[in-house]
């Protein structure tokens, strides 16, 4: 995988169409498949609504994500009812978050974060466009990035730097078993692999995450058994080799 853009046609004035330009096109000719290790992923048409690129080999969809500055903790999407419909379907796309470098035209950072990792909570509806909009009405969404666990962030490139193919394939495969989980099944159990997370220890107690109680019941309202709701993932995690059971309730991060 080679980082540099590709020579931009002349024709080009506007910065966004040319940043447009370097990153579909180098997403095309670098990007590979991080679900099955296809070597490149397929454009789709422009304007589609919702994804940009697919696997030829495993059919799975991606939506790129570009900018110069370093991700903050939303980004833009696009219209919000359609994304929760595809959330409820399953069929939402995989997430390319692209960071550029105008000066050394070049890829500085990628991430990529499967699909599974976006629940109805880490989407954000923004308010409808005023009247006087050309879309007036229009309802937009974010994709609120800290919502999502830094487990389900995968790093291909970083500050320039490539990392090793099979390191990226082994992390995804890793995090398939969360696939299994629907609906807010899996909603919980993102919501404590994020609490976990946010220990900030590779070894902590159950009652590291009994702290966490109130956030989560404000999270799931309708759950009045908090408690057992998080053991249970915690199994979940532990039977999905993310996390091992050390006894006495205590966990370790694999």
């Amino acid at each position: 995988m080679k980082t540099g853009f590709s020579e931009t046609p002349a024709s080009f004035v506007s910065a966004s169409q040319t940043a447009r330009f370097d990153t579909e096109n180098w997403a095309e000719s670098n990007m590979f498949c991080p679900n099955c290790g296809c070597s490149t992923l397929a454009r789709y048409p422009a304007n589609r609504p919702v994804a940009d690129f697919y696997c030829d080999q495993c059919g799975d969809q991606y939506e790129l994500k570009s900018q110069s500055s370093a991700f903050g903790r939303k980004v833009a999407d696009g219209a919000y009812y359609t994304k929760i419909e595809r959330l409820a379907s399953d069929t939402s796309p995989n997430l390319i978050l692209l960071q550029y470098s105008r000066v050394h035209r070049r890829v500085e950072n990628l991430t990529v974060v499967p699909r599974y990792f976006f629940v109805p909570q880490a989407i954000e509806r923004r308010p409808p466009l005023r009247s006087t909009a050309r879309r007036a009405g229009w309802v937009g969404s974010n994709i609120l990035l800290d919502r999502i666990p830094l487990s389900g962030r995968i790093a291909v490139v970083q500050s320039g730097l490539v990392r090793d193919r099979r390191e990226v394939l082994d992390e995804w495969n890793r995090l398939r078993f969360i696939e299994e989980r629907h609906g807010e099944a899996r909603g919980w159990l993102l919501e404590v692999m994020r609490c976990v997370q946010m220990i900030g220890r590779s070894d902590f107690a159950l009652a590291d995450v009994y702290l966490f109680e109130r956030e989560l019941s404000a999270i799931f309202p309708r759950n009045n058994n908090v408690r057992p709701k998080i053991r249970q993932q915690l199994q979940v995690l532990r039977d999905g080799g993310y996390l091992e059971f050390l006894g006495n309730g205590r966990y370790s991060l694999c």
